[in-house]
């Protein structure tokens, strides 16, 4: 049986390896994994929140009703766009200064749009719906996921290679500065964000992804709607 082969557009690389360190925990079959956002030969798309949404907006203007329609993009099994929930805090302004008249013109969600938290679905909600909107998707085709975390996916993290009493798992999915509090943890804690930190994490992770998806509800969301992809 060949490896699977999945497509990810995430807001940026250390997002990608969170992302497959959980898909290594769920998926029964082998896979590959290409980031197809960030694309470093495309430099003009950026990175970030805004990166995914230009990437989206691309796609929409190709007229597919599902991404898996898209000849451009042939031969993948599964798609997963990701975004983050504290997206909704923010304002497409922050992206660039044309990008709100853009916005009203496509009639995109409006942001900011901040929802109180708990609970974490209301402002993944929110950004579940950006999505769509930016690609030009009704629904998701069959092999398409959405990955949410709430607020960050830093939470996925923290979750796996903390114990259930350390302070920065109090309000988890509803934390809009782990990302900071993470990065000035005492020595022996401290996580920065960068690619070799996370991939040293990567192992521990995958298999601690049972807990993951027990603390953190966008985990488990996540988790349900990628097996059910790839049955």
């Amino acid at each position: 049986m060949s490896d699977l082969r999945v497509a990810l557009v995430a807001e940026g690389p250390t997002d990608g390896i969170i992302i497959e360190a959980a898909l290594k925990a769920l998926l029964s079959r082998p896979f590959i994994l290409t980031q197809l956002m960030p694309e470093p030969t495309r430099p003009s798309l950026g990175t970030g929140w805004g990166g995914v949404l230009r990437w989206c907006n691309e796609f929409a203007t190709r007229g597919h009703l599902q991404i898996e329609d898209d000849p451009t993009l042939p031969g993948f099994d599964l798609f997963v766009l990701h975004l983050d929930a504290d997206v909704a805090e923010s304002a497409y302004e922050n992206v660039s200064p044309e990008l709100a008249t853009v916005a009203a013109q496509h009639e995109w969600p409006p942001l900011p749009s901040r929802l109180s938290c708990p609970p974490p679905s209301r402002s993944a909600d929110a950004v579940r719906a950006c999505l769509l909107s930016w690609s030009g998707l009704s629904t998701l085709g069959p092999r398409t996921v959405l990955c949410v975390p709430s607020k960050a996916i830093d939470a996925w993290l923290a979750a796996a290679v903390f114990d259930a009493r350390h302070p920065v798992l109090n309000e988890l999915e509803c934390n809009l500065t782990l990302e900071t509090q993470l990065r000035v943890l005492p020595k022996s804690d401290r996580v920065k964000k960068t690619s070799r930190e996370y991939r040293a994490r990567e192992k521990s992770l995958t298999a601690a992804w049972a807990v993951v998806r027990q603390r953190c509800s966008q985990a488990e969301r996540f988790s349900d709607e990628a097996v059910a992809a790839t049955v």
